[in-house]
């Protein structure tokens, strides 16, 4: 049996975990929760799972993690915090040498070098949760990464993908937050809106997989049923598909490395239409800026997340408009990130400065 901490577990990665636990009695103990601020959810899930380990963490302090990590005494670590918030306690799960099944993408945008180098010392595997690098995750298991060619991601296209130039300058909040197929928080659907999120997908697949920018590529497929496919040297694609539910990710890692029996539905073919198109990157350029920032890495991908974050919940609080989040965002990225990113502090300090110059320019 493994004993699992879900940290941001009133969030949807963090209830869909804490649903797979409760389904494989099993399987899994709940070891831990954490929470940013709902202590009321908290308080009501400690009481149904018995679970005296648990923080509500507003400081978000390394030592709180620590003391959270030494109280649970997990053998797991399920990251389901959302933003940048989310690297630090990723830090400390492997400085503790436990397997981290990661569903905060801005962990490895932001430190992807660093954090898969404090894997690797600690012996310890990063198992990713979202649902296309779990899915490239088990595609390069199966086949081999020497074979593979092409890193080929989905996106749903979100809400606007039909929308003209016109049409998306009056884009409302309330329309952002309408996704089509997913049930996500409010920043990650605002990203998905925007193709933001992809961008850092894009990031992230490639230093978690090492694959160059120019080999990862990106299709729009609004059925959200295949969740990545790889390219072989030979030219044939293989893809992974299941319905657009997080609880397969999630119950990838949390197994991983056993291919166990799960309560969930397994995929039905029957009736099913699966379409394809191309991003349109010139009406939504936030995916073009992330492949140039996964080009040019250093401070470039961490100022790319920090800008994306200030201006996407500027957005969200109703500070500024829809298409001003990608000139935000661009002029952020129009300073010098060419320093070398050495340890964490220089990522804090880069996360930080960037941040300031997206509030200065709202």
């Amino acid at each position: 049996m493994k004993r699992v901490l879900v940290l941001g577990c009133t969030g949807s990665i963090g209830s869909n975990a804490i649903n797979i636990i409760k389904n494989m009695k099993d399987d899994f103990e709940l070891a831990g929760i954490q929470a940013h601020s709902n202590k009321e959810k908290l308080d009501s899930l400690s009481k149904e799972f018995n679970c005296p380990s648990l923080l509500t963490c507003l400081d978000n302090s390394e030592q709180a993690f620590n003391d959270l990590i030494e109280k649970s005494k997990p053998d797991i670590v399920v990251n389901g915090i959302s933003g940048s918030a989310g690297l630090l306690p990723s830090k400390v799960v492997l400085e503790n040498k436990i397997n981290l099944a990661l569903a905060n993408k801005e962990t490895i945008v932001m430190a992807g070098p660093l954090i898969k180098s404090l894997a690797k010392k600690n012996n310890v595997k990063i198992l990713p949760v979202d649902s296309e690098h779990s899915a490239i995750f088990n595609l390069i298991e199966k086949i081999g990464k020497n074979d593979i060619e092409k890193i080929i991601i989905t996106a749903s296209g979100g809400p606007f993908r039909e929308y003209s130039k016109q049409q998306l300058q009056n884009v409302t909040l309330e329309q952002a937050l309408n996704h089509p197929t997913w049930k996500m928080g409010k920043k990650i659907t605002v990203d998905s809106s925007t193709l933001a999120n992809k961008g850092l997908e894009v990031i992230e697949a490639a230093y978690l997989f090492d694959f160059s920018a120019s080999d990862i590529e990106v299709v729009v497929h609004p059925q959200s049923l295949i969740h990545s496919l790889v390219r072989t040297k030979d030219g044939m694609l293989y893809a992974q598909i299941s319905d657009p539910d997080m609880k397969h990710p999630i119950f990838n890692a949390l197994t991983w490395p056993e291919n166990k029996s799960t309560y969930l539905k397994p995929f039905d073919l029957f009736d099913q239409t699966m379409t394809f198109y191309k991003p349109r990157t010139d009406d939504f350029p936030l995916l073009s800026y992330a492949f140039k920032c996964a080009e040019l890495k250093k401070g470039y991908t961490i100022a790319f997340n920090a800008a994306n974050e200030i201006a996407a919940n500027a957005f969200i609080d109703k500070k500024i408009s829809y298409l001003q989040i990608a000139q935000i965002v661009e002029k952020v990225l129009d300073k010098d990130w060419s320093a070398d990113i050495s340890n964490f502090a220089d990522v804090f300090e880069t996360d930080k400065k960037a941040k300031k110059y997206a509030e200065e320019l709202i």
